[in-house]
């Protein structure tokens, strides 16, 4: 007779086999955003999820690299932050907006605002895909950035950074908003770019030391 651990071996390897098959993909997503909506970003975790979809927490790793992969894809998010992030840092701080907004674009551009478009399209109507939104912003990307940067006040900045790039992509992709839906990236970038960047790297407050 086997023993049990022989038994749980041979089940998790059953399990660990269906990475082949593109369901298990489906599957791992559809379990990723039932965690994610239940415990957020920092709650859920690999392992549960994983659980969750019946499969080996090896999986996550095979199909999206890890937690953050997962996260992206599971919100119809355009941009992984830990892949922009050194591509984001890779320049002067004075053209960070500049970087982060070129990136922006050039993705929602190739599939014409893809899922994420109808991500902002369901914020009105789904109390979790407010909640994911609001995870990938301040946790995933803006927080992290703003770590680097050493700003002051970075929760105040990530909710302004995040309120342009939303906007612009609510005005371009959703509502087509003309001149700004067809404008090229060069005019968007120069437009928006220098109000991004002093909500990155800026000062928020008033100058009292300015008299009328």
């Amino acid at each position: 007779m086997r023993s049990n651990s022989h038994d749980n071996e041979e089940t998790r390897l059953r399990r660990g086999r269906r990475g082949g098959d593109r369901s298990t993909r489906g599957e791992l997503l559809d379990a990723a955003r039932a965690a994610f909506i239940e415990n957020g970003y920092e709650g859920a975790t690999v392992r549960g999820i994983a659980s969750r979809a019946g499969v080996d927490p090896a999986m996550v790793r095979h199909w999206f690299g890890g937690k953050e992969g997962l996260f992206t894809a599971a919100v119809a998010i355009p941009i992984e932050p830990g892949k922009a992030l050194p591509l984001l840092l890779d320049g002067p701080d004075e053209q960070l907006a500049e970087r982060m907004l070129g990136m922006f674009l050039s993705v929602w551009d190739e599939a014409g605002g893809g899922e994420f478009t109808a991500l902002i399209r369901s914020l009105s109507v789904r109390d979790s895909a407010v909640r994911m939104l609001r995870e990938f912003l301040s946790t995933a990307l803006f927080d992290r950035l703003l770590r680097e940067l050493r700003s002051d006040e970075p929760e105040l900045r990530a909710t302004l950074c995040g309120s342009q790039v939303v906007g612009l992509g609510m005005m371009r992709y959703v509502l087509r908003m003309e001149p700004l839906a067809s404008a090229d990236h060069e005019t968007v970038v120069a437009t928006i770019a220098p109000n991004l960047q002093r909500y990155l790297t800026g000062s928020l407050r008033p100058d009292r030391s300015r008299t009328l």
